[in-house]
């Protein structure tokens, strides 16, 4: 396999050729840096650009959808696409308004996509689309239905015809302007994966009581700190929420029990218990 793209009429960067990377090296990193692609079509005579996520096996890239997506039914039978990802790495700002700019890394792929279809092969790219975005979680799912595989369409797309457009580094303002009182630099762009929130209710730790468990009770005994008088927030915004089970008569006649405790030596443990009874 070359080292490098040959240039095409589609791919050949007129505007900026310096930035233009045809080295595959460089194209895969992109692409094995994104999550998201974009790709444009056409229906007719209307063009249309669908994002979605997307994933690169050697030198193809794949998506996938539901087999009633109109942008996937529009090219499974080899349609002409263009595929781009883009990544945005920085404002660049300049000392004039025409000089700014932005620090950015780009593919674009052009060919017709073909659809996977043989079943071994559609669910061992399902396997690589789920460990590229999660890796090791596949062993911990449940096994894939045949009506899942089914439903699924994958589409490739061989990377035959393909280029990279790169900018980085500071601005490049005209040479008087450089003598100017002007701030100008790089304010630098990237994406960070955040922390998952933890469940509603956790695995482990002290149990919690959803509508439907006071519902089904056959009693009711609720304690609650005292905070200045009441009864905690989160008490108060459960009970809140239970405003349909009292409307339609699910908690009368339960026999219940309120307690509370305070550390402070000013009461308010009788206005708490109150406050819980109304």
């Amino acid at each position: 396999m070359p080292a490098s793209f040959k240039p095409t009429a589609n791919t050949r960067v007129k505007r900026m050729p310096k930035r233009a990377r045809y080295d595959r090296d460089t194209v895969h990193a992109i692409l094995d840096a994104g999550f998201v692609c974009h790709i444009g079509y056409s229906i007719g005579q209307q063009p249309f650009v669908t994002p979605t996520a997307y994933w690169r096996e050697g030198d193809a890239v794949y998506w996938h959808g539901s087999t009633k997506s109109r942008a996937l039914m529009a090219v499974e039978s080899g349609a002409p696409v263009c595929f781009t990802v883009t990544h945005f790495d920085g404002l660049v700002v300049a000392r004039s308004g025409f000089h700014k700019s932005v620090n950015y890394r780009s593919v674009m792929a052009f060919g017709k996509p073909y659809k996977v279809t043989d079943p071994d092969e559609k669910l061992a790219k399902m396997e690589a689309f789920v460990e590229r975005v999660y890796p090791g979680r596949w062993k911990e799912l449940r096994p894939v239905t045949k009506q899942e595989l089914k439903a699924t369409t994958i589409l490739g797309l061989h990377l035959d015809e393909a280029v990279a457009k790169v900018r980085s580094g500071m601005p490049v303002d005209d040479e008087p302007d450089y003598a100017l009182p002007i701030w100008a630099g790089v304010f630098p762009v990237t994406q960070v994966l955040g922390r998952a929130p933890d469940p509603e209710v956790p695995d482990e730790g002290a149990p919690y009581v959803e509508p439907a468990d006071l519902e089904a009770c056959a009693g009711l005994a609720l304690g609650s700190p005292t905070r200045f008088g009441n009864m905690a927030a989160p008490m108060k915004y459960f009970w809140d929420g239970t405003g349909s089970l009292w409307m339609k008569g699910a908690l009368a006649g339960k026999p219940a029990a309120v307690f509370t405790s305070s550390s402070s030596m000013h009461g308010g443990q009788e206005t708490t218990l109150t406050s819980m009874m109304q």
